[in-house]
């Protein structure tokens, strides 16, 4: 019985027309390749269907060709809850999909590690001994100790989102005070004069800058007072908070979430409430997330560019293992208004 050939490294390199060494340093991430041949050659290797020998590729470039996505949480769960939210939020699924984006066609894989507030040394232990070549972190807690174990540790690591206290460690991250006061004029801008805000706690970097950037716009428009009502981004703390907006401000009339999962929750409260949005309040979420558009009615929001934001996070880290001497760098992105029919 005749079985089919698998694709060889010979045959990578006669469709992207250039040497069987070429394509060796190219696929072994070796440094002094021409970026172009970079390209041609990951194209011809998904044409011809090519999948590296990561057996081999290991033993000479002593990487396993895989990345961990560490997702550092601040309470140790017995029932494990976490799971569930990491599951259901939008936010990580956006964040694996942007990091797959760049790390497929490198031939990189990632690996999924949950990590409690005791696990931080035998991580950095595994990372350490060849678990994973590096470390994208998403970092939960307000004052998260990961991040310095993993530089001090010598492990290569990205952060996605502002370090809460100052580590040389490279990250990306939002402009999120600037979200917050684009969302900001656009309530003014369409008369709200009773605004009010429900937040995310206030010790985590991303939701400080957000509370910030929205007071700190109103201020600058004569609102010296803004009511607010904290959240932890998920959808009951969002209609939880709202009642109480609803409770200690009842002539509100325009609310800034911090999240779109919050904000589905504050949808929920006005209708019960008997409030119509956006004629009675208008609303703005953040993050762009597919909740925003699953919303009734479909949310203005901002949009918070996690692919993109993910995807230059994996090409950091791909660069950090590549050069561990390299400058620590940090990537803002900008935000924008997406307005939908909330606000």
């Amino acid at each position: 019985m005749r079985t089919e050939r698998l694709p060889t490294l010979e045959d990578v390199a006669r469709i992207a027309g250039v040497s069987r060494a070429t394509v060796s340093r190219v696929i072994n991430g070796i440094r002094n390749v021409d970026p172009q041949l970079h390209e041609v050659v990951w194209d011809a290797v998904g044409r011809t269907g090519y999948v590296p020998n990561r057996l081999a590729r290991s033993l000479v470039t002593r990487r396993t060709g895989t990345v961990a996505l560490v997702v550092s949480d601040s309470e140790p769960h017995d029932d494990d809850p976490f799971m569930g939210r990491f599951f259901a939020d939008p936010y990580f699924g956006r964040v694996v999909g942007g990091l797959m984006s760049v790390l497929r066609e490198r031939g990189v894989q990632l690996a999924l590690q949950i990590v409690g507030p005791d696990d931080g040394r035998r991580l950095v232990g595994d990372l350490r001994n060849g678990q994973a070549d590096g470390a994208i972190v998403l970092s939960l807690p307000p004052v998260d100790p990961l991040p310095r174990m993993l530089t001090e540790g010598g492990v290569p690591a990205v952060l996605i989102g502002r370090p809460a206290e100052p580590v040389p460690i490279d990250y990306v991250d939002l402009a999120n005070d600037t979200g917050a006061a684009l969302a900001a004029d656009h309530l003014l801008a369409r008369g709200c004069r009773q605004i009010g805000m429900i937040s995310g706690p206030a010790d985590v970097p991303a939701s400080s800058d957000r509370i910030a950037g929205f007071r700190r716009a109103l201020a600058r428009r004569g609102h010296g007072w803004v009511p607010t009502a904290t959240g932890n981004f998920t959808r009951d703390s969002g209609e939880e908070a709202m009642r109480t907006l609803l409770a200690t401000d009842p002539d509100l009339d325009g609310v800034f979430v911090a999240n779109d999962l919050m904000a589905l929750g504050a949808l929920a409260a006005l209708r019960a409430a008997a409030r119509r949005v956006p004629d009675d309040v208008a609303v703005v979420g953040f993050d762009d997330s597919s909740a925003a558009v699953a919303a009734s009615p479909a949310l203005t929001t901002i949009r918070h560019p996690l692919e993109d934001m993910a995807a230059e996070a994996a090409r950091l880290l791909l660069a950090r293992i590549e050069d561990p001497t390299m400058r620590v760098s940090s990537v803002i992105y900008e935000p924008s208004l997406v307005q939908r029919d909330s606000a």
